[in-house]
């Protein structure tokens, strides 16, 4: 508890160099493209259109039917499945691409994976302009009494990838090979999140394996309160929350443990 104080009280200390570093972040990102910060939006439109276009008319059988808005259910859990991934691979390499800069002023290591989670929260709001578009497009009604709740979720999504990104930046310094192991279970995380299928279609025992993934219930409670209008009970509000929880307590610890050790591996 004192190290998440410690956490917050540095985030508030260091606001204006994590400010400096998300609007450098931005300008390397989108250095020498025409549009811009507006790829922000066009790129997960576009995604999601060609996903609609594969599984809506090729395999629409594995989707399963009970799904009446597949646009919006797609784009929903293809926000937040980018956000988890982009935060958390950033900041992985952080503390190492910061290296040279940490040997010469003192800065809370942990600074830098949090400002990639930070940048990668920014770039997500952003994103969220193509999900009011989708929704715009498909006439989704939105129900605003339910649909505020889902910041909750995000919030809870933030501090489980911050979690893991620390764990991850503290492990990378040591092992570069996590980078690629990293990749890999990305890629099987994003068929166990239901992002593009209804987990009710699936046998009990692949249900039960879907419920273990911390982002299936992050993406569930977004759309609870987004998209279907029935908010947050109180199992979704306990199972978010106790897993930014459990991240945030391992990623700290370790984190901690190992950061006076890593000025001899970079």
């Amino acid at each position: 508890m004192q190290s998440l104080q410690n956490s917050l009280a540095g985030f508030w200390k260091y606001r204006y160099l994590l400010q400096n570093l998300i609007t450098r972040d931005f300008k390397l990102k989108y250095r020498r493209s025409v549009l811009g910060v507006a790829w922000s939006v066009l790129n997960p439109l576009l995604t999601c259109l060609v996903m609609f276009l594969v599984f809506d008319s090729i395999m629409k059988g594995l989707r399963g039917e009970g799904i009446p808005n597949f646009a919006g259910f797609l784009i929903i859990g293809q926000l937040l499945f980018n956000f988890f991934r982009e935060s958390t691979t950033m900041a992985m390499e952080s503390v190492l691409k910061n290296a040279p800069l940490l040997r010469k002023v003192y800065i809370p290591k942990y600074i830098f994976p949090m400002e990639k989670c930070c940048f990668a929260l920014v770039n997500c709001a952003f994103s969220f302009i193509a999900l009011v578009i989708v929704f715009v497009i498909t006439w989704t009604p939105v129900t605003w009494a339910t649909a505020w709740m889902a910041i909750y979720p995000l919030i809870m999504l933030f501090f489980f990838s911050f979690g893991i990104g620390l764990l991850l930046s503290a492990m990378y310094v040591f092992v570069r090979d996590i980078m690629h192991i990293w990749e890999v279970f990305c890629t099987l995380l994003t068929y166990a999140s239901a992002i593009f299928y209804d987990p009710e279609t699936l046998s009990g025992i692949m249900q039960q394996l879907i419920h273990i993934n911390p982002m299936y219930w992050y993406i569930t409670a977004f759309r609870r309160c987004v998209l279907w209008g029935e908010g947050l009970d109180l199992t979704m509000i306990t199972v978010c929350f106790l897993c930014a929880a459990a991240s945030m307590a391992i990623g700290i610890f370790v984190f901690k443990k190992n950061q006076d050790k890593f000025v001899l591996y970079m």
